[in-house]
């Protein structure tokens, strides 16, 4: 007999997971196992897509991801390889009934851009979106939060982060021992307040335990500055832009671009627990190996990302 109790926790479990699909992993050129920029991001019922580089909805299909699922859009800068699949997945949306209002989130200048898109290549009243210009903390649920810095890459430029907030929880064995059942007692005990239950005062700290929360930061295209450590400080996961290796220093520098060596101090520095490293340039496809060997030197907890790859944090 299945066991009500272990499907309810297990299910539970998978809806309070953050779940990231690297839809694209290359850098400017595209190469044969690598797409232009993208990741989707999903948390319960919002689904987050950061950057829309060209093939992005096909690269969507084949991890089969509904583009109508879609509730939010992060732009980081404006360069092709991180928005030209915009047009053709906007399209896509609008023909596939898209019935919800995107919202679609970055920096200077994205409002005039996603204004040429619509006229373009779409009548806007085919699809219902806004589109906000960012600078800090922008959106706040109640379960997480979003907020942005600045970058430097020559254009307007934000980095993310998807901030899950920490949650009172009520410890069900407890439950069970002081015999307490289903009832609005429970809100109480959430919102931290002390109950009476059967003529009996229950102190909530008694029943309850903190859930620590949980941060993911993105950082792409930028050349290195003192913001980047502040903004990812303590992050569960850092995903960072990782165009070239410390040998092309000078080249890092002139492209506006970090070094993997810098990617992996910083990440050191701000006591993040994991690093995974994307945008790679297709220059080192026949030595990619040297990649995330180079990080590991600076940053043990230290992958490569590969299209497709999935992370649940």
């Amino acid at each position: 007999m299945l066991d009500l109790g272990i499907i309810f926790k297990v299910v539970f479990s998978l809806l309070e997971m953050i779940r990231i699909v690297f839809l694209g992993t290359s850098d400017a050129i595209p190469s044969e196992k690598r797409n232009h920029t993208s990741l989707f991001l999903n948390y319960g019922a919002e689904n987050i897509l950061v950057d829309c580089g060209e093939g992005t909805q096909r690269q969507m299909r084949i991890a089969k991801i509904n583009p109508c699922s879609i509730t939010k859009i992060l732009i980081t800068h404006w360069h092709g390889d991180h928005v030209l699949g915009l047009p053709g997945l906007l399209e896509s949306m609008a023909l596939n009934g898209y019935n919800r209002k995107l919202e679609v989130y970055g920096p200077k200048g994205t409002k005039q851009f996603m204004s040429e898109i619509f006229k373009l290549f779409l009548a806007s009243e085919r699809i219902s979106y806004d589109v906000h210009e960012v600078d800090g903390k922008f959106f706040e649920g109640e379960d997480f939060y979003l907020e942005s810095e600045k970058m430097e890459h020559g254009c307007p430029i934000n980095a993310y982060s998807f901030v899950l907030k920490e949650k009172v929880r009520i410890d069900k064995k407890k439950l069970k021992k002081y015999k307490i059942g289903d009832g609005p007692w429970l809100g109480e005990l959430k919102k931290g307040k002390d109950i009476v239950y059967s003529g009996k005062k229950i102190k909530a700290k008694d029943l309850t335990y903190l859930q620590q929360g949980k941060k993911i930061s993105i950082i792409m295209d930028t050349v290195f500055n003192n913001r980047i450590t502040p903004f990812v400080k303590d992050s569960d996961l850092m995903i960072s832009e990782s165009s070239f290796l410390d040998e092309d220093a000078d080249k890092a520098r002139t492209h506006r671009h970090l070094t993997v060596k810098q990617v992996a101090e910083v990440a050191k520095k701000a006591k993040v627990k994991q690093l995974i490293l994307t945008h790679i340039s297709q220059r080192y496809t026949k030595s990619i190996g040297k990649v995330e060997k180079e990080a590991k030197k600076y940053f043990k907890n230290t992958k490569l990302a590969e299209d497709f790859m999935v992370l649940n944090i």
